[in-house]
């Protein structure tokens, strides 16, 4: 087994538009000696792009689930199925670089113990909120609108940037990391995985980093625009679940039952914006 090697683990759910160049992308990147596709269930061509991929590289195998676990489940399935000492957990929809891995490893090594997210931006390279965020404190959401701006400023004169949180989308960390906190919480279906992984890490005394330094291209949303309420319930129950395990237990049942009522009044609005995208 590699001491440098990198396993690049890929979830994907009808992510035929983008995964054939991620792929790509991915054979051709440095350090990486393991690609694991993980398919959640697809109905497009995605299963079809992977083989024969598979096919042309050693590299790379993968996963069909006959039904759609969740992100967390699935990321957690290609971590065991691998063995390299590093682990890169990359969205479907995510293009990098041949030498994005193999920095954000290095700034990794720089900074050990630490997990590593890059500077997320989409094909018109406005940046991704979600790579730089502050842990959510719902309580004080309830308080103040302005709590719930997660986002983080860009410290442009830091290569490196400690966060609390950065995107699921992209991340990179040494295996043994990864496992001393259980891997990600196969609890959540879908979204605040990240942010609850994110929190594990610093709790065990890890560091939490953006490379601002290492951009990397997002075509956000591809495998999610077929279902937008299917998306929307599961990020508001991800929510629920993050807030129930690291802050209801300190907080008095009044501001329980106040976050419970914020998150789930929520939930109609957001649904209908998402399904106005998908008219668009």
């Amino acid at each position: 087994m590699s001491t440098t090697g990198i396993a690049a683990i890929v979830v994907s759910h009808d992510s035929e538009e983008t995964i054939d160049d991620c792929l790509h992308r991915l054979r051709n990147a440095e350090g990486v000696v393991e690609i694991r596709v993980v398919d959640n269930d697809s109905y497009d061509a995605t299963l079809e792009i992977v083989q024969r991929h598979a096919l042309a590289d050693p590299r790379l195998r993968f996963i069909a689930n006959p039904d759609n676990p969740g992100f967390a489940v699935a990321c957690n399935q290609g971590a065991a199925d691998s063995s390299a000492r590093w682990l890169a957990f990359v969205n479907p929809d995510c293009l990098v670089k041949p030498e994005t891995l193999a920095r954000l490893r290095e700034h990794a090594e720089a900074h050990a113990p630490a997990l590593l997210g890059a500077d997320l931006v989409d094909e018109a390279g406005l940046r991704d909120a979600a790579a730089r965020r502050h842990a959510p404190d719902f309580a004080a959401m309830l308080r103040s609108v302005a709590a719930g701006r997660l986002g983080v400023a860009v410290d442009e004169a830091a290569p490196v940037q400690a966060v609390e949180a950065v995107s699921g989308a992209l991340m990179l960390s040494p295996r043994w990391l990864f496992e001393r906190v259980d891997g990600f919480d196969a609890g959540y279906r879908l979204h605040a995985e990240d942010l609850d992984l994110c929190r594990r890490m610093r709790d065990v005394g890890a560091r939490v980093l953006v490379a601002n330094d290492v951009r990397v291209v997002h075509v956000r949303g591809v495998s999610s625009r077929s279902r937008p309420l299917f998306v929307e319930w599961h990020k508001h129950r991800g929510l629920w679940r993050y807030f129930s395990k690291f802050e209801a237990p300190r907080r008095s049942a009044l501001v329980r039952a106040g976050v419970f009522t914020m998150i789930w009044a929520r939930f109609p609005f957001a649904a209908l914006r998402a399904l106005a995208r998908t008219q668009r």
